[in-house]
């Protein structure tokens, strides 16, 4: 098997036995409830599996528990930003004693992110009624 069907099949596993504060996080984070910006769930970036991704700006957000390896995290951080990714890193305690503050720094750098496709035509948010318009 090779190494990203490997990652693949990880990442499934993950999205179907995510942690308790993932769980959480994940409520306020699905069906683009957090100031209209859309997530993914255990993403496959290159070689990595990352927890939460806005993939309109590129912004990865990780849920660590307490084995984080602060220089392994640093390194992985830093090849993400190669690939044009940004990371923001909660502890579990953040995410459990501070939600609120949580997504309200996850918002804030959403909102200085610059949109990874400008100019992309999107949907509008209300189409019009049936036999209206175009």
């Amino acid at each position: 098997m090779d190494n990203s069907l490997r990652l693949s099949l990880f990442a499934n596993e993950l999205r179907n036995n995510p942690t308790p504060l993932e769980i959480i996080l994940w409520k306020y984070l699905k069906g683009s409830q957090l100031g209209g910006y859309k997530f993914r769930r255990q993403s496959v970036i290159g070689p990595f599996i990352c927890d939460f991704l806005c993939p309109s700006k590129g912004l990865i957000v990780e849920v660590d528990g307490d084995t984080h390896d602060a220089v392994r995290d640093a390194k992985r951080g830093a090849a993400l930003a190669e690939l044009g990714y940004f990371t923001m890193r909660f502890t579990n305690y953040e995410v459990s004693q501070s939600l609120e503050g949580v997504l309200d720094l996850i918002l804030a750098k959403l909102d200085t992110l610059p949109d990874r496709w400008p100019g992309k035509l999107l949907p509008h948010p209300n189409p019009s009624p049936e036999g209206e318009g175009l």
